[in-house]
């Protein structure tokens, strides 16, 4: 089969490619920037396809390809003009977003009917965000079958890639966000705090608006879902001071300045810092009595992960059987025990505690 990977000039998708081929895979590398992917293409003997970002041009491109990786974000601002031409196409769709409202697009009734009708797949989220969170949501629902909330989150170490900042930058001007009897709500950033040991050692936490807010709760169905990351006391009241400043750091002249500060200055962990670093994931659910299960993981760091992950999926829709179509997360498709079997990982965790 055929497959491609977009935005292969980016700083997580080269990373991807350059792995691919030690796997012995030769993915197509895309992207709109010609003499990079060239160059990419030249040095790991992949065939490339240029092309930007319009239906048309996406549709011709991927006539021919059975799988696209999408790795150009932000995700918001590419995702949809890909998944209408791989539906077109009949194309499965993969991406590495983290994006709320990306994942709420893919698992809409519609695109979901509309895969299904394509043959095809769309998954969402098949890097650090969101396969490991969400196989730890899915193992707390097998241990907590009737859970009516959940919590789920990480400690991670390293740096961020310039395309990870730009999300970051985007998302200042708005809030953060949880799931509240089944309905996404919003708050201010920085409101809630709680003490979580994440696996080494208790921790200060804020909830922030990670993509599993959505996820879980497709591969879940549990109804109350917040996320969290742990941060020094100090910052998590500097993050809710942060929030009353939302409306300022919208605006479109004060997002442009910090974005072309981004491209500047930011250029993502090195290999040393990816290899050294490893990130703590911790899940608990918690049933109507009080009931409490938690559960916790140890991966590779977060863009190591990501690498490792995008290409488990990968290697698992490119092989042989056959896979129903439609929406999915990462662990709808391949359940919980596939974190345990991707590099870098160890074996869950789990304690119980009752009411």
């Amino acid at each position: 089969m055929r497959w491609m990977i977009y935005g292969a000039n980016g700083y997580t998708g080269e990373l991807v490619a350059r792995q691919a081929v030690r796997d012995g895979m030769r993915p197509v590398l895309a992207g709109r920037n010609g003499r990079s992917i060239h160059r990419l293409g030249d040095e790991l003997g992949c065939e490339t396809s240029i092309f930007a970002l319009s239906r048309e041009a996406a549709i011709e491109a991927l006539h021919d390809v059975d799988l696209v990786l999408h790795c150009a974000g932000p995700f918001t601002d590419t995702s949809q003009v890909m998944i209408e031409a791989c539906l077109e196409t009949g194309t499965h769709y993969l991406d590495i977003t983290g994006e709320i409202d990306v994942f709420e697009y893919v698992h809409s009734k519609q695109r979901a009917a509309q895969a299904k009708e394509s043959g095809i797949i769309l998954c969402s989220g098949v890097g650090f965000d969101v396969i490991p969170t969400d196989c730890v949501a899915r193992k707390l629902k097998e241990l907590l079958p009737d859970a009516t909330s959940l919590a789920l989150g990480f400690s991670a170490a390293g740096g961020i890639s310039p395309g990870t900042m730009k999300t970051a930058v985007r998302g200042l001007g708005s809030s953060s966000m949880e799931r509240v009897n089944g309905k996404l709500s919003p708050f201010p950033i920085g409101a809630k705090r709680r003490t979580i040991d994440f696996g080494r050692g208790s921790r200060t936490a804020i909830a922030i608006p990670w993509g599993d807010v959505s996820t879980a709760y497709y591969t879940t169905d549990i109804p109350n879902i917040t996320t969290w990351v742990p941060v020094p006391t100090a910052t998590a009241y500097v993050a809710r001071t942060l929030s009353w400043f939302s409306p300022i750091l919208g605006k479109d002249a004060v997002q442009k300045r910090l974005l072309r500060y981004v491209d500047e200055n930011v250029s993502g962990p090195d290999e040393a810092e990816r290899e050294k670093s490893s990130t703590y994931v911790w899940g608990e659910a918690t049933n109507a009595e009080g009931r409490k299960i938690v559960v916790r993981i140890q991966t590779a760091s977060t863009y190591a992960f990501t690498v490792y992950g995008a290409l488990a999926v990968v290697k698992r829709l490119l092989g042989p059987g056959r896979m129903l179509a439609g929406s999915f997360t990462p662990a709808m498709l391949f359940g919980s025990q596939f974190l345990e079997e991707i590099q870098g990982s160890s074996s869950f965790v789990v304690d119980e505690i009752r009411p």
